[in-house]
């Protein structure tokens, strides 16, 4: 097999994923993303489902893309309905794409129950639709709505659905596992059946209910199919779909067939952390090949080994889908790690000294404290750099009081009084805010804006708290991570006191110091 045909419907089947609701604009960003990043084909939507997706088709239109074809989705005329007098046939008419995908039933199971029709009356349904588009000169897919599930049950009529498809002049039939429930090895043997009795292009629409929509479509297109329909970062409804970030450098880099354009893959990473940014969803740091912690390293034994050779620890190298390697420094550390970061930081040292076993002990004694570096790298480069760099703090804090009142309106309010020096100067300010951490932060930017303009750049994302030891209640020990962004840059850092406030100040301190070592340098 040469090549095989990457279907995105993440603008349509992806905002079943609950928590996922895209504006019109949202889809816009997010089509012409995904056409920048090669994908074949981008189902924008249901037109005849809501009017979001009837103005997202009239709006893209503006709009010219480059490398993807726009597909409208849809389903077959309804029962006792003429094809041309469907409302959902004539809206995809209507929307002026050029492609269109019509899912319909092929387990008789559905057919009967669901749209309570006989099973030939359902066999019309799907050769009448997928006719009438293909005579208006539209490219035509026909999703098989449960067709595994279908098969497995009575595999003689989701033939005959699929053929059915066939007659009408579909392009290709994608073979929906829509349960998500089929194993790889079942859906390798009924795709090569499939294929053994059509003569058009099959494709896969997997879910991930079992975790194995991925598996599923790698099966599918061994057994002969062309197409894989999915999502980026496998949004979709219930537990989601195959996930295009995960099978498009599979298939590629892998399975050595083509997919998008070889160059294009290198920006799997920027094209998921993007969607996941329009979609307001967090990254899962765990997600292969485009996640944060994807080619993340903690044991001293594999750094020691990455640093001979990364094939030792990397299945690929991350550059390819645009990732990139992390080594983490924590109590499982080793010298290895602590000499890599040197190199990441560039601070010239490749060779061990009595020093840095000293700051490697103080580092796991100050995560047995509770401080943890994994996720507050911009805390841990600080520490690195006031060791070996002849690093200055831009600031020290000579004083704070914070005072809490409750008021009559029963809203709370805090002021934060704070004495910070830069340089030879002593900057004594106030501000408020609506709780201590965030009183406490508008305080520190009022006094430091003047000497650091770029703080104006920096906004906090992300506040968290972890109590390191419940049993001591309100006298523990917590632990405070902030995470922190300016534009395209985020950082993380950290804080450890019994005390609330002290913590949040550490990590609050922290983040506005790396943030200036940072975009002051860039």
């Amino acid at each position: 097999m040469s090549a095989v045909q990457i279907y995105d419907t993440t603008l349509r089947d992806g905002t079943q994923k609950e928590g996922i609701s895209f504006s019109c604009e949202d889809k816009i960003k997010i089509a012409l993303c995904l056409d920048q990043a090669g994908f074949h084909y981008i189902e924008g939507g249901w037109p005849g489902s809501n009017p979001k997706d009837l103005d997202f088709f009239k709006r893209i239109k503006d709009y010219d893309l480059k490398n993807s074809r726009l597909v409208a989705f849809g389903s077959t005329r309804k029962h006792g309905v003429q094809t041309e007098n469907d409302a959902s046939v004539r809206s995809i008419i209507d929307s002026g794409v050029q492609a269109a995908t019509i899912f319909g039933k092929t387990w008789d199971f559905h057919a009967t129950k669901a749209l309570g029709i006989i099973r030939e009356e359902n066999l019309d349904l799907i050769r009448d639709t997928l006719a009438y588009l293909k005579r208006r000169g539209l490219e035509v897919f026909f999703d098989a709505e449960h067709f595994f599930d279908g098969y497995k049950a009575n595999p003689q009529y989701a033939l005959e659905a699929v053929k059915a498809a066939q007659e009408g002049g579909a392009s290709a039939v994608v073979l929906c596992d829509t349960n998500g429930g089929s194993l790889p090895l079942e859906i390798k043997e009924i795709v090569a059946t499939v294929k053994s009795r059509l003569d058009i292009p099959l494709g896969i629409h997997a879910h991930n209910d079992g975790e194995l929509a991925v598996a599923n479509s790698l099966m599918a297109v061994q057994a002969g199919a062309v197409q894989v329909q999915g999502t980026v970062n496998g949004y979709g409804e219930r537990c989601g779909n195959a996930d295009l970030c995960s099978v498009i450098p599979n298939l590629s880099l892998k399975c050595g067939i083509a997919t998008i354009p070889r160059e294009k893959i290198a920006r799997l990473t920027e094209v998921s952390r993007y969607v996941s940014e329009v979609a307001n969803v967090n990254s899962n740091p765990n997600q292969p090949y485009v996640g944060f912690s994807a080619f993340a390293h903690k044991g001293g034994v594999h750094v020691n080994a990455l640093m001979k050779d990364s094939r030792t620890y990397e299945h690929i190298a991350p550059e390819l889908v645009g990732n990139r390697r992390r080594v983490l420094v924590s109590e499982l550390s080793g010298m290895s790690n602590l000499l890599y970061k040197y190199k990441e930081l560039d601070l010239k040292l490749d060779h061990q000294t009595p020093e840095d076993r000293r700051l490697l002990e103080e580092i796991k004694h100050l995560e047995n404290q509770g401080f943890q570096f994994e996720g507050a790298e911009g805390s841990f480069e600080l520490l690195l750099r006031k060791v070996f760099n002849g690093y200055r703090e831009p600031f020290t804090l000579e004083s704070l009081r914070l005072m809490i009142e409750k008021r009559e309106s029963g809203l709370p309010y805090a002021e934060a009084i704070i004495k910070v020096k830069v340089g030879d100067r002593i900057v004594h300010t106030a501000a408020e805010g609506n709780g201590p951490v965030n009183a406490l932060d508008n305080a520190a930017r009022k006094a430091l804006e003047e000497f650091f303009p770029c703080i104006k750049k920096m906004h906090l994302t992300d506040y968290k708290v972890r109590v390191l030891d419940e049993k001591d209640g309100t006298a523990a020990v917590v632990r405070v991570h902030i995470e922190t962004a300016a534009g395209r840059h985020s950082w993380g850092t950290v804080g450890v006191s019994s005390n609330i406030i002290e913590a949040s100040w550490q990590a609050l301190a922290d983040s506005i110091a790396y943030g200036l070592l940072k975009l002051e340098n860039a």
